[in-house]
């Protein structure tokens, strides 16, 4: 079971990520939303497409543009569309 972990709280846990350029990226359905917000942020990939961000917030404390996804990726990523990806500090392990 691969977990996602910031500040002693587990964000996502899944069996089912998919790895792309050394990233795992989570299930909708995997993450605990409670800990999630939408950030204004938005990067493209060449290949991926546009991704959105959220902000992870656990205990007071923020963690901006800590997570990532593709809702609309291009037919090239189309299986990661709205999967979550993680970075700033928090730890997945496999």
């Amino acid at each position: 079971m691969t977990k996602a972990i910031w500040n002693g709280v587990v964000l996502a846990e899944s069996d089912q990520t998919i790895v792309i350029e050394g990233n795992h990226y989570f299930p909708p359905n995997a993450i605990k939303r409670e800990y999630f917000q939408p950030s204004t942020t938005h990067t493209v990939c060449p290949w991926k497409g546009v991704a959105s961000y959220y902000n992870i917030v656990v205990d007071g404390k923020i963690n901006r543009d800590a997570a990532w996804y593709y809702p609309d990726p291009k037919p090239a990523a189309k299986e990661i569309a709205n999967y979550v990806a993680f970075w700033h500090g928090v730890q997945v392990e496999p």
